[in-house]
This record gives structure tokens, sequence and C-alpha cells, in this order.
């Protein structure tokens, strides 16, 4: 048994929860807030056979994809601080944690 917990774009988390759902796929999804560009995300919990994991992962993968953005670049020095020229990141696609769980109740 395992625990998948994957970290989605919200840009791409509708894509990702539908794919699960048609393929009957149970999971929690959380509203969640990323530490990098402060952007929303959504986190999946989904509680799975050994077996199924690859499709899964799969269906996460085909749905969340990786994109450029240009975020606002401040810098800070002794005299203040200014906004330069925006950067280009990359932001989008998944993070996922595969863990094993000893027990899976649904009730």
């Amino acid at each position: 048994m395992k625990l998948i917990i994957a970290i989605v774009s919200n840009d791409d988390a509708n894509k990702v929860q539908k794919a699960l759902v048609k393929e009957k796929f149970f999971s929690t999804r959380l509203a969640t807030t990323g530490g990098f560009l402060r952007a929303g995300n959504v986190t999946f919990l989904i509680g799975i056979n050994d077996e199924k994991v690859p499709q899964a992962l799969e269906i996460i993968e085909t749905h969340s994809k990786k994109r450029a953005k240009l975020v606002p670049n401040t810098i800070v020095n002794e005299f203040g601080s200014f906004t330069a020229l925006p950067i280009e990141v990359e932001v989008g696609g998944a993070t996922v944690f595969v863990v094993s769980v000893d027990q899976f109740i649904k009730i």
C-alpha cells in the first residue's frame, strides 16, 4: 500500500483531478501555497495499491506541465530596494512523494 502526495500547480490541478477520477483513482484535494513564488498549489493525497502507482504517476506527469513565467526582480542593498527587469523562472510541473503505508482504511 502506498500514499502518493502530489503537489501540483493551480493551473494544472483541475486537469490532474479529472484524469484521476476518469481512471477511478480516489484522492483528497488540499489547497496549499508554495514557498518560492508564494503561488497557489494543490496537494493531492492518493491512497493506492503498489501495482497502480506507475499508472497514477503517469497521469500526474501527463497533466502537470512546466512553463516559463516572468517574475519581478527586487534588489536590496544599503541604499534601499529597487525593482530591476523581471527574470524568467520555470514553474509548474509536480512534486511527488510516494510513501509506504502500513494500513489504509476507508470508513
